[in-house]
Order: C-alpha cells, then structure tokens, then sequence
C-alpha cells in the first residue's frame, strides 16, 4: 500500500480511537455554584479570562479548592472570601471600592480628564500662536509677488 494511502486511512481512523467526554461533575449542584463563582473570578495565569472559562493548570487547581470548600458547606460568600485573602482583590473581576481600589476604578476617568485637558491646551496654544485672521493688505501684495515669480 503506498504511504500517502496509510496517511489518508489513518485520518479517517483517528476518531474511532477517541475516549467518551468524562462527565462535568458527579453532583451537578456543586457544579452549578462553581460556575456560578468562577463567573466573577479572574483567571490569574490568562488574566482577562474568567476562572470558569480558562484551560490553565492553576485555573483548574483553583476550581478544585472552589469545589472542596462547597463541599464543606461555606456559602458563595465565604469562598469568595478565601479567595481575595489569598490571592488579593485582583482575583476578582469587578473588585470592591476602597482606598486600595480607587485607581483601578477612577483612573480611566482621570486619564479622560487629563487627555482633554491636554488637547483644549494645545488648541488654545495653537489659536494664540496662528490667529484665523485673514491677511493684510501688504501680506496680500507679498504672496502674489511670490506667486509671480514662481516658474
């Protein structure tokens, strides 16, 4: 049989040896409340991906202590608890206001502030330095001039 045959029968055959999809949780309830945190929990490997959604090992080590203390009985509260103690209020996606957290939630305003400041700033500086004022007479007489004398 020629290679590129057994390259093409052996694509074909892949599949066959596919393992079944193991199932999400043994009880679904644990399950359910583990997305439901992992929702408003920030990956801390991806960083813009929510826990419940990245594929990262610490992701995955994350929702295994999420799923063991649901298991102790702590409520949503006392797991997010833990997990700001440990990790900081980074990991969670939309963190509390506090003095910590101010920059984080104010700064994008300021930053607009700022910016306009800088642009009205340089519009006044340019206005004064190029007034919108049409040209005097003598002014006038100086550009034809040029304008004549090009070739």
């Amino acid at each position: 049989m020629k290679p590129w045959l057994w390259l093409l029968l052996l694509c074909f055959t892949w599949p066959v040896h596919a393992n079944e999809a193991k199932p999400l949780a043994d009880d679904e309830v644990v399950e359910q409340r583990l997305i439901k945190i992992a929702e408003e929990m920030r990956c801390l490997v991806c960083q813009n991906e929510s826990l419940a959604g990245s594929r990262a090992d610490l992701a995955e080590d994350l929702r295994r202590e999420i799923r063991a203390q649901i298991r102790q009985g702590k409520s949503d509260q006392e797991v997010m608890d833990f997990m700001v103690s440990r990790y900081g209020d980074f990991v969670r996606y939309r963190p509390p206001v506090k003095p910590t957290t101010w920059l984080l939630w104010f700064g994008p305003f300021l930053l607009l502030v700022l910016g306009v400041g800088a642009l009205a700033a340089v519009l006044r500086h340019r206005n004064r330095i190029a007034p919108d004022s049409p040209l005097t007479p003598e002014q006038k007489k100086q550009a034809e001039a040029l304008l004549r004398d090009q070739p």
